[in-house]
C-alpha cells in the first residue's frame, strides 16, 4: 500500500531496498488504476529488472500477468461478468486465479478466452506458477490443485492440465497454443 504521506523517491527507496514484493488479493482493476496513476507501475517494472522476486495471489498474482481475468466489478455488483483487466505485462498471458473455487470462473474464462489471442494461465487454489526467468514450474501445497493451459485453437477449446515437475521448463514453451 502506498502511503500518501511518502516521497515517490521514498517509494522507490523501500522497494529497491527489498528482496520480496508481495501483492495481496482485492480489487485488481482500482488496483492497478491506482498504481498507473501514481507511477507504482513503472517502479515495479524497475524492480524486476533488477532482480527483485515479485509474488502474490489472486490480485497480487494476476497483477503480474499481460492480462488477468478478474471479478472486480463484483465488489460492487454480485451478478456482474468477469472481466479481463490489463496488468504490467511481465508474463505474456492471462491469469486466472481461484479457477477451482470460485462459480462461473472457468465458464467465465472461456468465454474471456475466445476474444484473447495466446494462452491463460489458469490456477487452483492452493497451486502456484513459479516463474525464474525465461523458465517455471507448478508448485502446489495439495496434490489436487493443479493449474491449467487454456486456449482457443482451431475453433476448439483447449485446458490442459500443467505438469508439476520438479526441474524447471521453458516458459516460452507454456505461452504456445
Amino acid at each position: 500500500m502506498i502511503n500518501k504521506n511518502l516521497s515517490k523517491k521514498d517509494i522507490e527507496e523501500k522497494i529497491f531496498r527489498s528482496d520480496i514484493i508481495y501483492v495481496g488479493g482485492g480489487n485488481t482493476l482500482k488496483m492497478m488504476k491506482v498504481w498507473r496513476e501514481t507511477g507504482f507501475d513503472k517502479i515495479l517494472k524497475q524492480a524486476y529488472k533488477k532482480g527483485i522476486i515479485l509474488s502474490g495471489v489472486s490480485a497480487g498474482s494476476v497483477c503480474w500477468f499481460k492480462y488477468g481475468n478478474s471479478d472486480s466489478r463484483k465488489f460492487n455488483n454480485p451478478d456482474a461478468d468477469y472481466i479481463k483487466i490489463s496488468g504490467l505485462g511481465l508474463i505474456n498471458a492471462l491469469h486466472c486465479p481461484h479457477y477451482d473455487y470460485e462459480k462461473n470462473r472457468k465458464v467465465g474464462l472461456k468465454k474471456m478466452m475466445r476474444k484473447t489471442p495466446g494462452v491463460a494461465i489458469a490456477i487452483d487454489n492452493c497451486c502456484a506458477i513459479e516463474v525464474i526467468d525465461d523458465k517455471y514450474r507448478i508448485i502446489s501445497s495439495k496434490p489436487r490443485a493443479n493449474a491449467y493451459k487454456v486456449f482457443w485453437k482451431e475453433n476448439k477449446y483447449h485446458e490442459e492440465v500443467i505438469k508439476k515437475e520438479k526441474e524447471l521448463a521453458l516458459l516460452k514453451d507454456l505461452l504456445k497454443k
